[in-house]
């Protein structure tokens, strides 16, 4: 699990169970995505939460889910410029 620790203090990452964010102090957990099925029997992913673009589409939700975590990787949880 990678932690993005900002200069003010503030922790951002992708959440998993790997470690008890509490142990960090007051924590706030928001959506990242929406994976959801499409009317063909696809997948996206829409980064809309994040300010970021729609996904996919995809064969599988698993892929969805994979892409999620790579998008949120590469541009959300990246330090501040």
């Amino acid at each position: 699990m990678e932690l993005l620790i900002e200069t003010t203090g503030q922790v951002r990452c992708v959440y998993a169970e790997s470690v008890d964010l509490h142990e960090l102090g007051a924590v706030s957990i928001r959506r990242g995505s929406h994976v959801e099925p499409t009317d063909d029997g696809h997948w996206t992913a829409d980064m809309a939460p994040v300010d970021g673009p729609l996904l996919g589409p995809f064969a599988t939700r698993s892929a969805a889910l994979d892409a999620e975590v790579a998008w949120l990787r590469c541009h959300w949880l990246t330090p501040a410029k």
